[in-house]
């Protein structure tokens, strides 16, 4: 009896499948245990007070305030807040930081001004992408809500 050279050729079709089954799970476990996609809780709630929120978006744009935020020192923020001509808008900002990787919230202490707030930055911050959510209220009870994403080094 002689032995067969192509004796070799079904077994690339098994080690072939193995690799193609060993990629799998690896994919599908990745897939199970990491980011689940859900960003927002109760999303159906949400989505079905939607008109709030734009109800609210219309108000905040009729206000015709707009905030700018800029870090000029790694210790602080600077928001300024403005009206349409240009004026400063005095009040009260409060608010948090929240790191959009992994939900980290970390509160900001209130701050009072005549238009330009700076806004200390708490220590021990990780460097990456923060988003600043704050909320200004004005001293005739008008509110702007502020969002504004950033790297942080």
């Amino acid at each position: 009896m002689s032995q067969r050279k192509s004796n070799w050729i079904p077994w690339v079709f098994v080690g072939g499948m193995a690799v193609v089954i060993a990629v799998n799970a690896v994919l599908i476990t990745s897939a199970v245990t990491t980011f689940t996609g859900t960003t927002v809780g109760r999303s159906y709630d949400r989505g079905r007070a939607y008109n709030h929120v734009l109800e609210e978006a219309a108000r905040q744009d009729a206000l015709g305030w707009t905030a700018q935020v800029t870090q000029p020192r790694a210790e602080a923020l600077l928001v300024t807040v403005t009206d349409r001509a240009g004026a400063p808008i005095p009040g009260l900002l409060e608010g948090e930081l929240l790191r959009p990787l992994d939900g980290e919230r970390v509160p900001l202490a209130p701050v009072a001004g005549p238009g330009r707030f700076s806004v200390p930055l708490p220590e021990g911050l990780r460097a990456g992408q923060w988003e600043l959510r704050a909320r200004l209220v004005a001293p005739d009870q008008g509110r702007l809500d502020i969002r504004h994403r950033m790297m942080l080094p």
